[in-house]
């Protein structure tokens, strides 16, 4: 069974930006904004020298984040759309640098299965252990 519906991935594949809750040793929180793409059953996200980055050495300790992709394409009515997972991230070698791989545990959609104008239902399920 495939982790992102369609409407998912298509709606994923035409985002450009990622929005990443990591947290580090001490408990402290940050996003941060990266680009991204979806990879089957994962989303990926790379960068120049994210080795560098706090959610780089954040992940080393604690892999557990939470992402945001949403838009809002209509705002008479207001109607946002979005996703979000929680899940794992982990760092792997890409391409001679290095990218992020998350996999998700939860997955929460908005306006994305469901096209209606206005606040639109949250859509919430748990992603199956592979």
């Amino acid at each position: 069974m495939a982790v992102f519906t369609d409407a998912e991935i298509a709606y994923l594949e035409a985002q450009p930006l990622i929005r990443i809750g990591s947290v580090s040793p001490s408990g402290q929180t940050d996003v941060s904004v990266a680009t991204f793409g979806v990879d089957g059953d994962t989303l990926v996200s790379g960068g120049f020298a994210i080795e560098k980055t706090v959610r780089f050495k954040n992940v080393l300790s604690n892999p557990r984040v939470s992402v945001i992709i949403d838009d809002l394409p209509i705002t008479d009515p207001w109607s946002p759309r979005g996703f979000k997972v929680r899940g794992t991230m982990v760092a792997e070698e890409h391409d001679g640098g290095m990218q992020f791989r998350i996999t998700p545990e939860v997955i929460w959609s908005w306006g994305i299965n469901t096209k209606t104008e206005g606040i639109p239902p949250m859509e919430r399920r748990t992603v199956p252990e592979a």
